[in-house]
């Protein structure tokens, strides 16, 4: 389950969630969009096109080689107590196999998109099919997605404690803009909500149900918006993996030299680390992320 605090206007934690749903694409999985905010088939109109083959260079042969003659010009600029000290990007100068590029300057093909199976689900729609309903004491908009999520692991066979007769796929969930007042919770708008602890019951059920399928869930949260730091502490403990972003879009941070060529900060908050008591911490502190014509690193 991962956990991503949005940032304040929402642009770069799209990006994040739509990388997600495209990786998930190219791989192979099926997908199941949840939104009460726009609608699931939009964002997967919207999602960024790979760069499947290793002509990759090519097209992103520009930026790349911007990317390096920039890091020159640091280094030259860097104070020698920093020069050996490791740098960490994530941009195809130093490719890797591991995972995909994307190109957000353009959208991924029809063909691909539909070349797997995937499921929506809109708030708004599926409260106009039924009355409301208050299942696991929480409320209907929650509820309902759980029913949602559960019927689709039971039915389409992503259920690990079940024997599949199929050959096996991962299900990729992702549910956007969580615990915002369009779910009808009422989180963000108080320090001391009417319903705190529909959240809370929401992921700690849907980690159970991660945990006994083949699945894996990104959410993101309008956290800068969630006063009460009680629900953010027990929503944290319920995620396996939490990532704010933090853009600088109106801070003073956007005419601070020191992040000229960056739009926002990568805090990791929480590591999964299998089969231990606490989390892991994680030991690079200091990550920004760029967004260019083309690429969205984090470096």
């Amino acid at each position: 389950l991962v956990f991503t605090e949005e940032d304040k206007y929402s642009l770069y934690s799209n990006l994040l969630f739509k990388y997600f749903l495209a990786e998930g694409i190219v791989c192979g999985h099926d997908l199941f969009v949840a939104s009460a905010k726009e609608h699931p088939d939009n964002i997967l109109k919207e999602l960024p096109a790979p760069l499947l083959d290793d002509s990759y260079g090519k097209e992103l042969g520009d930026e790349a080689a911007a990317v390096k003659s920039e890091d020159f010009q640091d280094s030259m600029k860097i104070a020698w107590r920093y020069q050996n000290l490791p740098k960490m990007e994530a941009s195809p100068t130093n490719y890797t196999k591991f995972g995909h590029y994307y190109d957000v300057s353009k959208k991924m093909s029809p063909e691909l998109r539909q070349s797997v199976k995937w499921h929506s689900f809109y708030l708004h729609e599926e409260l106009s099919f039924e009355p409301k309903m208050k299942a696991w004491n929480m409320n209907s908009g929650y509820a309902r997605l759980l029913q949602s999520i559960q019927r689709i692991i039971s039915q389409e066979g992503f259920d690990g404690s079940d024997p599949q007769k199929k050959q096996r796929n991962v299900l990729r969930i992702g549910i956007q803009s969580l615990g915002s007042i369009l779910w009808g919770d009422d989180v963000c708008c108080s320090d001391t909500p009417e319903d705190p602890h529909s959240l809370t019951k929401f992921l700690f059920v849907l980690r159970g149900l991660l945990r006994k399928s083949l699945s894996a869930c990104i959410i993101t949260v309008p956290a800068h918006l969630i006063q009460n730091k009680a629900i953010m502490e027990r929503v944290t403990n319920l995620s396996d993996m939490v990532v704010g972003l933090e853009s600088f879009i109106g801070s003073e941070r956007e005419t601070n030299p020191l992040y000229k060529d960056y739009h926002g900060l990568v805090h990791v908050h929480q590591i999964p680390r299998l089969n231990s008591l606490i989390c892991d911490a994680s030991d690079t502190k200091d990550l920004a992320f760029r967004l260019k014509r083309k690429l969205f690193t984090i470096e």
